[in-house]
């Protein structure tokens, strides 16, 4: 059951950060944390996937700052962290038995992630009178830490 939880944290990790999640899941596998050889997620634990993934996040990690970054809830934006949501979900999922399980727990999470952390961002940004970049930051470092301690918790 724990499995589920984990799946909805990590999706509401790519709600934050869209390539965050897949890459905390891609670096779990790649150090052997997540035992998913011989299955339908195994390409996790490939270098290739652990550089795409990698370099995904830094990069997302970078453009966030910009003002010409569009809102999360824009519909491509809101997409690709549903997507990413339920990928990463899914493979947590395969850890423990349950893909699908883990895939719908991971989207439901992104939907709250995505939602919940505008809302959060913006509140913090008005608390910093209107500037958005702390707010931001504080926010990279919710996903970063909240990925690295999901995937620790189901290694």
């Amino acid at each position: 059951m724990a499995i589920y939880l984990f799946a909805l944290l990590i999706g509401i990790v790519a709600g934050l950060r869209a390539m965050t999640a897949p890459a905390a899941v891609a670096w779990g596998a790649w150090l052997g944390w997540l035992p998913l050889a011989g299955t339908w997620a195994g390409f996790m634990g490939h270098w290739i996937a652990l550089a795409i993934f990698t370099v995904l996040a830094l990069a997302e990690l970078v453009t966030d700052q910009l003002p010409s970054t569009p809102s999360r809830k824009v519909p491509v934006q809101f997409a690709t962290r549903i997507v990413m949501g339920a990928l990463a979900g899914a493979v947590l999922g395969t850890v423990g038995g349950a893909p699908i399980g883990g895939l719908a727990a991971g989207v439901i999470g992104a939907i709250l992630g995505t939602l919940g952390g505008a809302a959060v961002r913006s509140s913090l940004a008005q608390s910093f009178g209107g500037k958005d970049l702390p707010a931001a930051l504080i926010e990279d470092v919710v996903a970063i830490l909240g990925a690295l301690l999901v995937v620790g918790m189901v290694a």
